[in-house]
């Protein structure tokens, strides 16, 4: 099985993910997103993979998002999109994209939905 995982090693959320993904003895490909951010054309592929909007995917907590005044509803998704790709600190984390979706894991184990169900011996 094919994952990727949007990863920020400094969140701990990020790194239970990646071990719940290891654990089910899968190597994913970890993308580190704050130093290669995605595209606008896959950033955009990725919020409509998960059904969110791109204000679902903000990040608020250590990050510019009240000096850039984003909680003003006047924002638009592009607008949005693009304030994330100039600071990628603003995209949520962990996503997660395996063939079964794509997913914001908040809490963790809401990746577990995304891997194969353990066999039973």
């Amino acid at each position: 099985m094919t994952v990727t995982i949007y990863h920020n090693p400094a969140c701990g959320t990020s790194r239970r993910v990646l071990a719940l993904i290891r654990q089910a003895g899968i190597e994913p490909t970890i993308i580190l997103y704050l130093i290669a951010p995605p595209s606008r054309a896959r950033l955009k592929e990725l919020i409509a993979q998960m059904g969110k909007t791109a204000r679902d995917l903000l990040r608020r907590k250590g990050t510019p998002y009240d000096d850039l005044g984003l909680g003003d509803a006047k924002w638009t998704d592009d607008q949005l999109i693009d304030l994330m790709l100039v600071h990628p600190i603003l995209i949520e984390r962990p996503i997660v994209v395996t063939p079964r979706g794509a997913k914001l894991c908040r809490p963790a184990e809401t990746v577990l939905d995304l891997l194969p169900v353990p066999q039973q011996t």
